[in-house]
């Protein structure tokens, strides 16, 4: 039986995060090379891999952040990246990894959870991971007088408007008191680099960053950063126009006077959490999207 090397933790090391992103590109079609090289890889996300003659073949990654519940924080840990190489597949390599991680953090945390494609939904309770049901949150929406001033769009291919999003997020607030999520700036900067680079803004009037997307009627807001309590009309009268009726929130929305609709949420991803013995997962919740790893 071939014994490969394992390795954690060794973003520094050029050679082997080059291979892990090489495995990255195979797999998910991602490179993370642009998200450390801007300095925002932080020591919260480590890849735990196996190693092959220098090449990463398997990977499972911790990240490590708090769960705000209740207004009360908890420690959990988010599985991601978990991948194989082809050639190495149908060798139990994400297992021994998945085991090693558990071993390893026992009694380190509140939760550990992890978001799986629909092709593995058999694989996590074997690990003690339940499947848990999201929920997705909207209001309907009738437009007051829209005003744009004030909305300053920001681009996340500039380094400049990069480490502004990063500042604030530094030192935000989670974006609800009921289910929300800390210390994870270094995730939502992927999401500001990758995924949402042309769909941010500056709302001066409230000192808050908007993550949102227009679609015809519907305006989806993907986060909202603040170092305080955001007045939620304010930003809609800045990002909304006369089409508006609906906003969905692919969060938990925490704000005062506002009625919202909740239905079950549709994804490819599966929401899978392992909850230590005293702590248990609170229902009807959205995971924030850009604290997905």
């Amino acid at each position: 039986m071939t014994v490969f090397k394992f390795y954690k933790d060794y973003k520094h090391n050029e050679e082997l995060r080059t291979s892990f992103n090489s495995l990255a590109t195979i797999v998910f079609g991602i490179n993370f090379e642009e998200w450390y090289q801007k300095g925002y890889w932080n020591q919260r996300y480590i890849p735990y891999s196996f190693v092959d003659e220098g090449k990463v073949i398997a990977n499972v990654s911790v990240n490590l952040l708090d769960f705000v519940i209740e207004g009360e924080t908890k420690r959990a840990i988010q599985i991601g990246t978990v991948m194989t190489h082809p050639d190495y597949r149908n060798r139990g390599l994400s297992a021994k990894l998945m085991n090693q991680v558990l071993v390893e953090y026992e009694k380190q945390y509140d939760f550990m959870y992890l978001f799986a494609n629909q092709t593995v939904l058999d694989f996590y309770p074997k690990f003690g991971f339940q499947q848990t049901n999201e929920v997705q949150f909207s209001i309907d929406y009738t437009p007051s007088n829209g005003n744009e001033f004030g909305l300053q769009k920001l681009d996340g291919s500039n380094k400049d408007h990069l480490d502004f999003i990063y500042k604030i997020a530094s030192e935000r607030v989670p974006v609800s008191s009921r289910f929300g999520t800390a210390n994870t700036e270094g995730l939502l900067m992927f999401y500001s680099i990758y995924v949402f680079s042309k769909d941010i803004y500056y709302v001066e009037d409230e000192e808050a960053i908007v993550i949102f997307i227009k679609e015809g009627e519907q305006v989806n807001i993907y986060d909202i950063i603040s170092r305080g309590v955001v007045n939620l009309e304010t930003i809609l009268s800045k990002i909304t126009d006369n089409e508006t009726n609906r906003i969905v929130f692919h969060y938990n929305p925490d704000y005062p006077g506002i009625k919202t609709h909740s239905e079950m949420y549709r994804s490819n991803d599966v929401l899978f959490v392992r909850a230590s013995d005293s702590q248990s997962f609170p229902s009807n919740i959205k995971h924030p999207i850009t604290a997905i790893a």
